[in-house]
């Protein structure tokens, strides 16, 4: 029979190594979500100027939602943040978001509260419909429950998805969006030992034309 202890990092125990693989993994992923951020700004500022002449070029959406994750014990709420802007007139868009969610594995003895941050590129065969595909980082702590230890992670993960505006003033749209998110096999320190991450996420938000 399988015992739950073996393999657990005891709350006292430090190794030195793992410290040093979880600051680099930090710095890997903020040099890349720094390079992202960059990325993304630069492709907004060349849509502003590329499109001068048509109006309100960017938009920002704050956004409430719903999300599960296929392991997951419940639906849950999340909210988000994303900016948006034109690369090939209003055709094609770049977004980079950033949200907060939670989730809960194993009867709730395990539970995850996660920072996606995400770039993605948003097409639209006409200006109400939008499909999505994109790449995220994920910073992500999962707390057991006691006497495990909690741990912190950063993975990346990709999601395809789309969505529909619904324009309410000239300046101003609902934006609904449905996204799936393909992240790795997770371990864990419970049994089973390892659950799937991978997550749905709807949303309701309001599009800015800035």
């Amino acid at each position: 029979m399988h015992n739950r202890k073996d393999g657990l990092t005891r709350a006292g125990d430090v190794n030195p190594e793992t410290v040093i693989v979880e600051r680099a993994a930090w710095a890997v992923g903020a040099a890349i979500l720094l390079l992202a951020a960059v990325a993304v700004l630069v492709l907004l500022g060349a849509a502003a100027v590329i499109g001068a002449t048509s109006a309100h070029a960017a938009e920002i959406v704050p956004s409430i939602g719903l999300t599960r994750a296929t392991d997951g014990d419940e639906t849950k709420s999340n909210v988000g943040l994303a900016l948006r802007g034109n690369l090939a007139g209003p055709v094609l868009q770049s977004e980079i978001g950033v949200s907060y969610r939670s989730e809960q594995y194993f009867d709730g003895a395990l539970k995850a509260k996660m920072i996606p941050v995400t770039a993605s590129l948003l097409v639209r065969p006409i200006p109400e419909v939008h499909g999505d595909v994109g790449v995220g980082w994920y910073h992500t702590k999962y707390d057991y429950a006691a006497p495990i230890a909690d741990e912190t992670k950063q993975e990346f993960g990709v999601h395809v998805g789309g969505g529909l505006e619904v324009p309410i003033a000239p300046r101003a749209a609902f934006d609904l969006t449905g996204r799936y998110v393909f992240m790795k096999d997770q371990e864990s320190k419970l049994v089973p030992e390892t659950f799937d991450p991978d997550f749905w996420t709807m949303s309701l938000g309001l599009a800015l034309k800035l």
